[in-house]
């Protein structure tokens, strides 16, 4: 259920414009988003959804809560709005609605595929605009010397095998997130069985939330790191630049 907040916290940990030297950078913290997006929720919707404790329905909205604060607090303090990071917010509200209203689990299952895919479909989309999401992550005057890079490669005639490559890393991305739409579909099935808005619905959906680190969120960071190597070890492979040549000088202070 929250996989695409951690793809959107590795996504503001790399400076991608101008704008973000005049805001506080943002950093990485995996300890805080696994307690706040995966933990908390999960006990309050396993251990307190009784209605001795605080209801199906109050337990359901407190858990959610966690993630979409913590969310939208990352967003507004270091003013890094991505459309991965607001699918992420938007993700949780459709959890929350399908709970509240008590729609036919089936949904649940439907909604979880749905917003890894829809990633992934705009990943594959990027690769026809003159910005792949690759590109913009990565290979930018923030984190790349862009220009020594384009000059060694222009030189060794290579720049068409670099795109090349880089279009086939956009491809890898993409799978990454298809792969989390088919997992999830399966995760929510096997787990999720019970009408929505009953304590038994809430319980499922936090061994669901817990499950689906493991399962799905941990492979899929895995495979994004193994993207982000396959680009360094391509650039590195067709200009014979050494890492801190490829790397951006980052201004003191």
């Amino acid at each position: 259920m929250y996989d695409v907040f951690f793809f959107a916290a590795e996504i503001a940990a790399f400076p991608m414009t101008e704008a973000n030297t005049a805001t506080p950078q943002h950093k990485p913290r995996p300890m805080v988003d696994l307690l706040v997006s995966i933990l908390l929720p999960s006990i309050i919707l396993m251990k307190f959804s009784g209605e001795a404790n605080l209801g199906a329905t109050n337990a359901l909205i407190l858990a959610l809560a966690f993630p979409v604060c913590w969310g939208l607090f990352e967003l507004i303090q270091y003013r890094k709005f991505n459309f991965i990071a607001l699918l992420g917010v938007v993700s949780v509200l459709l959890t929350g609605g399908i709970g509240l209203l008590k729609l036919d689990p089936q949904w649940l299952a439907v909604k979880e595929a749905a917003v890894p895919g829809v990633i992934g479909i705009a990943v594959l989309v990027s690769t026809r605009t003159r910005y792949p999401l690759i590109r913009t992550l990565l290979y930018n005057e923030k984190v790349i010397n862009v220009a020594r890079v384009q000059e060694r490669l222009q030189e060794r005639g290579l720049v068409d095998i670099f795109n090349q490559r880089l279009s086939r890393a956009t491809y890898f991305l993409a799978g990454t997130f298809f792969f989390s739409s088919f997992m999830n579909y399966i995760v929510a099935k096997w787990i999720v069985v019970s009408p929505a808005g009953t304590e038994a619905f809430n319980e499922e959906l936090g061994q669901m939330t817990l499950v689906s680190y493991p399962m799905i969120a941990i492979p899929s960071m895995i495979m994004m790191m193994g993207i982000l190597f396959y680009i360094w070890r391509t650039i590195h492979g067709l200009t014979g630049l050494k890492m801190e040549e490829i790397m951006a000088q980052q201004p003191k202070g």
